[in-house]
């Protein structure tokens, strides 16, 4: 949530924000001196000077020039006539006539025409009056940040208008109490009324207060057109709320509420989504609600504490409401809790005391998942030792607890204590480095069903020694006109690990690691505690770079490493034993040798079969800003074949019209196509079009959420430079899924609120 410091309707707040943020605003001024130039200068005795000619009176940042200007020393007035230029920070004002007291900046400007700096729009007035110190007021005001027509027009007519405008009556801002009232206030887009109010109260400066927020359009396949209309409260400096009422024409009404808080030592956010009659969903399951709430926080500094709570109402909440509940894996959704306590034995030694609780709700469909365990609790510490001798030690108590009762599940709940410790010395010396390791995992169970081997309590140790060597090489190198720096990096690691048998020990939290350029270099194939691999291996592997000599930066990288086993492997990843000897050969490689290229790609070779067996390739072309494709190709073989490609890029480029507007219109989107089903799983594609002023984008998104289910959402923006947007945002959609995409404009139109969400993440 990030709501604008000026939560009023989207079409008056810009113009009130401009003036009063941009330096319209009377502020007390300190007695500066002042700077009086012109052609002809004369003074009379009643304490009056009158200049004329290439007037230009200077003070402070505020520049006051015109044809003719009439200083009054007793009253501190300045009365300029002719063409009458008012520049205050870089904000200007061109007008017939202007008046300015240069103690208390109180004044008016008639007939001005005023661009400002900060937003690059501007607009006309009738006439502005600044009040006394902190209020200010405009007749017939207008407002945009597209290009007037400045012709007189023809016989037949008036000139043509910019293509958006946002007009007021009056406009009324009191800057003490931070308030503002525009009357008759009226927005025009191609010449057509889209948003008119007779009067509107809203923010008068920067700072946060209560009111309306621009309104949101969304429409999917689920829902159909969706209305929602948020409010702000700026309930009090350190916390502030919005809610949302909605109504979508085919679920009916909904509301949703967030809450940002921040105290000294907490802060956090919550939010709730409800449907309360949902008229789609079956009966009895029609109160659809989701709940999100997110805490960090500390105690005495000492003690770091955080939650993170996500709940839904029903199981196909993630299907209807995909938007709402910004979880990494949609149909798990955390439930956590944590208390951390840190000690420092050192400038780099420490120690960590922690308790956590971790929970899920599992959203179920005909497609069942099996859920990983709950932990109630897990008890822990964990310590780093630094010096010349290294340690390392992890010492947890775990209860593990299925998190739903499938059937067919045989897995037992139960409970694990673990122990894990290291002893190293890092050896290094530029040219090259060596790391010899000690390492022991001990762990005992206790399983409220018997195990395969009919025990409900097991205990092992296992001990590893390992070693991790390698040299550093480095020549001058040249490549495609580069002056370069290649390095050559051959790296050795051995890993000794005796086998233990784990045949009957349950896996709580383990899994096969990725063999990838990390994992092929680490003491145990799988993550996790519970299962350690018997290996008496060595990896041998080599990676090379091309370093700009001026810059620093890595322009090409290539890598390639294998495990050679000295014996049989008894415990392996794929769950069987194994007589391989030599495993796949991997192959890495990054870079941006060329300024519009990027490549990335990972290649696991088998020699037996004279294939691959996986691979990640991915390419991306940007020449130039807002012109990007990418396209990444993933293979598992039996599993997986998936190509994903990605663009944003000009189609159409008009002439420049009468009124100076020419206009962009560029593709964006991204197709994932699975090779291997020969159908399209996920889509996102749109149209953008930039007509300097104002951008308009339409895109739409499917979602599969089965093999034979998906959602597909429209959303339409209209956004008007220097004011608001309008309608569904789909700009995180965008940069969230296509490689390199760039916003045609900067963010400017959302700025931070003194309130941060907090980043917390889902399993603390």
């Amino acid at each position: 949530m990030r709501p604008s410091p000026c939560p009023a309707a989207p079409a008056v707040l810009a113009l009130a924000c401009a003036l009063a943020c941009a330096g319209v605003r009377a502020q007390p001024a300190a007695p500066l001196p002042v700077e009086l130039t012109a052609n002809d200068v004369r003074s009379t005795l009643d304490g009056e000077t009158v200049a004329e000619g290439e007037v230009l009176l200077r003070q402070g940042a505020m520049h006051l020039s015109a044809d003719l200007l009439r200083y009054h020393a007793s009253t501190q007035w300045a009365r300029a006539s002719g063409q009458v230029v008012l520049q205050r920070e870089g904000d200007r004002f061109t007008g017939t006539e202007a008046q300015v007291n240069l103690a208390t900046r109180a004044g008016s400007v008639r007939h001005p025409t005023y661009h400002f700096a900060r937003t690059g729009a501007g607009g006309q007035a009738e006439r502005i009056d600044f009040s006394g110190e902190r209020r200010l007021t405009a007749l017939r005001a207008d407002y945009t940040s597209c290009p007037r027509d400045q012709a007189t027009g023809d016989e037949m007519g008036p000139p043509p208008q910019p293509d958006w405008l946002l007009s007021a009556d009056r406009l009324e801002l009191d800057f003490e109490r931070n308030e503002g009232v525009a009357h008759g206030a009226v927005l025009q887009f191609l010449g057509v009324p889209i948003l008119a109010a007779p009067a509107i109260s809203f923010p008068a400066t920067g700072e946060r207060k209560s009111g309306w927020l621009p309104p949101e359009l969304d429409s999917d396949t689920r829902g159909g057109i969706s209305l929602a209309v948020p409010y702000y409260w700026n309930l009090a400096p350190n916390y502030d709320l919005i809610t949302t009422p909605s109504v979508a024409t085919r679920r009916g009404f909904g509301l949703e509420a967030e809450l940002r808080y921040l105290q000294p030592a907490d802060e956090g956010r919550l939010d709730v989504h409800t449907v309360p009659h949902d008229r789609v969903a079956p009966e009895g399951r029609q109160t659809r609600y989701s709940l999100d709430w997110a805490h960090v926080g500390t105690l005495d500094r000492e003690w770091r504490y955080a939650a993170r709570v996500m709940r839904a109402s029903d199981d196909e909440y993630w299907k209807d409401f995909s938007n709402q509940l910004p979880s990494l894996t949609r149909r798990l959704l955390p439930q956590a809790a944590s208390l951390e306590r840190r000690w420092w034995l050192g400038a780099d030694s420490r120690l960590d005391l922690y308790a956590r609780t971790q929970a899920w709700q599992v959203l179920q469909d005909e497609a069942a998942i099996l859920p990983p365990y709950e932990r109630m609790p897990q008890l822990g510490l964990r310590g780093l030792g630094g010096g010349a001798v290294r340690w390392e030690l992890e010492a947890e108590a775990n209860r593990f607890e299925r998190a739903d009762d499938l059937v067919g599940d045989s897995r037992s709940d139960g409970s694990r204590v673990h122990l894990q410790g290291a002893l190293y010395r890092p050896f290094d010396e530029g040219w090259g480095w060596f790391t010899p390791r000690l390492a022991l995992n001990a762990a005992s169970y206790r399983t409220d069903r018997p195990m395969s081997d009919g025990r409900r309590d097991a205990t092992r140790v296992i001990p590893t020694a390992s070693a991790d060597a390698g040299l550093r090489f480095d020549r001058a190198s040249t490549l495609f006109d580069r002056d370069l720096r290649q390095t050559l990096e051959p790296r050795l690691h051995y890993v000794n690990t005796p086998w233990r048998d784990q045949a009957a020990l349950p896996l709580f939290d383990t899994a096969a690691s990725d063999f990838n350029a990390v994992s092929i270099y680490a003491d145990n194939p799988f993550s996790g505690i519970d299962r350690i691999a018997d290996t008496h291996q060595v990896t041998l592997g080599a990676t090379s770079r091309w370093v700009e000599r001026g810059s620093g930066v890595e322009r090409l990288r290539l890598g390639v490493a294998q495990r050679f086993l000295f014996r049989d492997q008894r415990l392996t990843p794929e769950g069987v034993e194994g007589d391989k000897r030599v495993s796949d050969l991997l192959l890495f490689g990054s870079g941006s040798l060329f300024q519009s290229w990027v490549f990335d790609g990972t290649v696991q070779y088998n020699a037996v079969i004279d294939r691959p067996v996986r691979s990640i390739v991915s390419a991306r072309w940007q020449p130039e800003p807002f012109h990007t494709l990418s396209g990444t190709y993933r293979y598992a073989r039996g599993l997986s074949e998936q190509f994903e490609l990605g663009w944003q890029w000009p189609l159409y480029r008009g002439a420049p019209r009468a009124n100076g507007c020419g206009g962009t219109l560029y593709g964006v989107g991204r197709v994932n196509f699975s090779m291997r089903e020969s159908r399209v799983t996920d889509s996102l594609a749109g149209l953008e079009y930039d007509a300097g002023c104002w951008i308009g984008r339409f895109v739409v998104q499917r979602v599969s959420t089965s093999l034979d289910e998906a959602t597909t959402r429209w959303m339409l923006q209209l956004e008007l430079v220097g004011l608001s947007r309008l309608g569904s945002n789909p700009l995180k959609v965008l940069k969230d899924n296509i490689p390199g995409y760039r916003l045609l404009r900067d963010d400017a139109d959302e700025p931070a609120s003194r309130l941060a969400s907090p980043t917390i993440p889902s399993s603390p």
